[in-house]
């Protein structure tokens, strides 16, 4: 490391490769997952070279390294455990499109269509480009001559005026 640290390349490049099956081991006992482990292995490697100017040649390489090897496997584990709470399982009424149950029938398209004429024409017509027909904004506007802007905003006053008008509420 000393070697290293007066910028010595080949001293420097041995002792990464020498320390690297250490770190590997250190690595491999925190984590289940190769991967996170390799990972972690990196992290290491990274905030030695980051820190390599700390290193005090009068005390012990190895605990020094250990310490830094410590702080960044817990690091990871933190950083894993706060991607991993974020993660909840998600059941059926979590769903957009979840499958219909037997006694959970979709409301007829004779409703839908009937609802859908009680609209203003903007309105309805936002609405059988965009959501019906399924078409992009760019093609709805040039089809309709309305703008964008129009369009979202009548697509949207739309839909919230057919969920009042089939009595599934507002939004």
């Amino acid at each position: 490391m000393v070697l290293g640290q007066r910028g010595d390349v080949h001293a420097y490049r041995r002792l990464l490769l020498g320390i690297t099956p250490y770190l590997r081991a250190i690595a491999n006992r925190a984590h289940r997952n190769a991967s996170d482990a390799e990972d972690t292995v990196q992290d290491i490697l990274l905030t030695l070279h980051e820190v390599r100017q700390t290193y005090d040649p009068s005390r012990p390489f190895k605990p020094w390294l250990a310490g830094i090897a410590r702080h960044r496997v817990a690091d990871r584990l933190r950083a894993l455990g706060r991607v991993s709470a974020g993660e909840v399982m998600l059941e059926t009424e979590h769903e957009a499109f979840a499958a219909e149950q037997p006694d959970d029938l979709a409301l007829d398209s004779r409703a839908v269509d009937a609802a859908l004429q009680t609209l203003p024409t903007s309105q309805r017509q936002a609405i059988t480009l965009l959501k019906l027909q399924e078409r992009s904004l760019k093609e709805a506007a040039e089809q309709s001559g309305m703008s964008i802007a129009s369009l979202k905003v009548s697509s949207h006053r739309g839909i919230r005026a057919l969920r009042r008008l089939l009595g599934e509420g507002s939004d």
